[in-house]
């Protein structure tokens, strides 16, 4: 294997995944394989790579992180994060992702046919028929037109869900206490509590997280409250419907039908609801659909790509940002750069960081932003590969207090981000940056209390000192007489003979000691070199 080979990321893939996973991975890494669900397999695989692709079979707990020295990204290519130790990979530093819009479409056409299934007996009359039965009538069924269904929990499967059987002339109620009714009203579904939904409901559905909150939701309880011919769907998650509560309500006659997908402990191949006509049951199919499974391999790969090119990834469960604005994306690497700008200013670890932004960008969720400058903080401070994952930690671990500050005003640009650090000795140090033009050209636009206007390069210096002439030709003659190329250069000054600011940016890296002799010529009260280059 050539040198070259070597030097490429490696994925490690522990468990079959569709080709196009592959594909979507690119030429840039060497992939190995592996099967995950083996253990004595797992571990030694893992030790050297910088990614592992998994489904639900391998479990990437506390153990196998430990194990796995250079490992920056666990790619779970589906929802479900039962078998990874997501607090283990984040005290590791290790950014864990999924695909959760993989299956959203693939679970709500599952639901739909559950529901369909269970109100015309589809599954026993075809069972019965294949058997030597021709059973019509005890097989009859019910319509679903000008029924009521209710969805419980109206995040994206439900709001499918509702979608697709409205279409079929049903009347969509739902109960969730975290949308607002009007958002509600403009898809055509009628809030109501939770008892309200269950007395009014010819069929309800599930599309609920499991929570210590849902655990049992639709129990026992609920289940007094229904209607005798309703019938229930569950393909969300074990548990949220009582398994125990169901079977008695079906064998009293208090629940008409009902379709599963999931159970509180799987597999599950024994089960008293397995004894009912009237129950369809399959084994955990909601995510089982080729295009669900290439979806989250394609999704899950692109995320990988993203992870080890340091970028931030927004399905990646354990950074705090969640989905990224449009509008807010161009803004992550300016807030990098800046906060690297910072600790080049401060010389060290700030007591308290503060991230500000101002203007019409913080219509959106900006959190990413205060990460996005975190990182850029801790770039050049620690040994180690600074992420997006454990940059916070960093913080953390040096009792640096963070915050983030946001207003939509903002006087002179339309956005501003602004990063601020409080020294150990009470001092105070901010550079500011914004995105100007059709290119969103990088640009620092104050640094302390000055006011500047200089973009962003790879190579970039600042020089504070006592205003006076002849500086600004030493400031050439030295860094001439170094072969220092000035690109542009910005004085900026709150008076005249006051303080000023020399802002340069250059060609190549300013070597120390002549940073160090412009000091001294100048009397800078701080010179400071910066390289943001990759």
């Amino acid at each position: 294997m050539s040198a070259a080979t070597h030097q490429k990321p490696v994925v490690l893939i522990a468990e079959e995944l569709s080709p196009a996973t592959v594909d979507a991975l690119g030429p840039d890494f060497e992939i190995r394989h592996c099967n995950g669900a083996d253990r004595a397999e797992l571990l030694p695989a893992i030790a050297d790579v910088d990614a592992v692709l998994i489904r639900s079979a391998t479990k990437v707990d506390a153990e196998a992180i430990a194990a796995a020295r250079r490992l920056k990204v666990v790619a779970r290519a589906g929802v479900g994060l039962d078998n990874v130790d997501v607090s283990a990979a984040t005290k590791a530093g290790v950014m864990v992702v999924n695909a959760p819009t993989s299956n959203i479409v693939t679970a709500a056409e599952l639901a739909c046919g559950l529901l369909i299934s269970v109100a015309r007996n589809i599954p026993p009359a075809s069972t019965a028929l294949k058997n030597g039965e021709w059973k019509r009538s005890k097989y009859t069924g019910v319509e679903l037109a000008e029924k009521t269904l209710g969805v419980v929990g109206l995040g994206r499967i439900g709001v499918l869900v509702a979608q697709r059987m409205s279409a079929f002339g049903m009347r969509i109620v739902a109960y969730d206490p975290y949308i607002q009714a009007a958002r509600a009203a403009q898809m055509g579904v009628k809030l109501l509590s939770l008892d309200e939904l269950l007395e009014v409901a010819d069929f309800i559905t599930v599309h609920l997280p499991k929570t210590p909150e849902t655990v049992g939701l639709i129990g026992d309880e609920a289940l007094h409250k229904v209607k005798p011919t309703v019938r229930i769907v569950n393909a969300a998650r074990g548990g949220i419907v009582d398994e125990a509560a169901l079977v008695s309500a079906l064998k009293e006659g208090r629940v008409a039908g009902a379709g599963l997908d999931v159970f509180a402990k799987e597999p599950c191949t024994d089960s008293p609801l397995f004894e009912f006509d009237n129950v369809v049951a399959t084994p955990h199919l909601g995510a089982s659909t080729d295009e669900a499974q290439e979806k989250a391999g394609i999704a899950v790969a692109r995320s990988v790509r993203l992870a080890l090119a340091g970028e931030l990834v927004p399905d990646a469960v354990n950074v705090q940002g969640g989905v990224i604005a449009e509008d807010v994306r161009p803004g992550l690497p300016l807030a990098e750069k800046l906060g690297r700008i910072f600790t080049a200013l401060a010389g060290e670890v700030a007591v308290r960081l503060d991230v500000e932004v101002r203007g019409e960008i913080t219509q959106h969720d900006v959190k990413v932003l205060e990460l996005s400058a975190l990182k850029g903080v801790f770039e050049d401070v620690v040994d180690e590969t600074v992420s997006y994952v454990n940059a916070p930690l960093f913080a953390q671990e040096r009792g640096v207090e963070v915050r983030l500050t946001t207003s939509s005003e903002s006087a002179e640009h339309r956005n501003v981000i602004t990063v601020r650090g409080t020294l150990a000795d009470g001092g105070e140090v901010s550079v500011s940056g914004t995105l100007t033009g059709p290119k969103r050209t990088q640009k620092i636009v104050g640094v302390d209390s000055f006011d500047v206007d200089v973009v962003l390069t790879d190579h970039m210096a600042f020089f504070q000192y006592e205003d006076r002439p002849g500086v600004v030709g030493t400031l050439g003659r030295i860094l001439g007489d170094a072969g220092i190329n000035i690109a542009g250069m910005q004085v900026a000054r709150d008076e005249a003979g006051g303080d000023a600011l020399v802002s340069l940016t250059v060609d190549s890296e300013i070597p120390q000691q002549v940073l160090a002799e412009i000091a001294t010529e100048i009397g800078a009260r701080f010179a400071r070199s910066v390289d943001l280059g990759d």
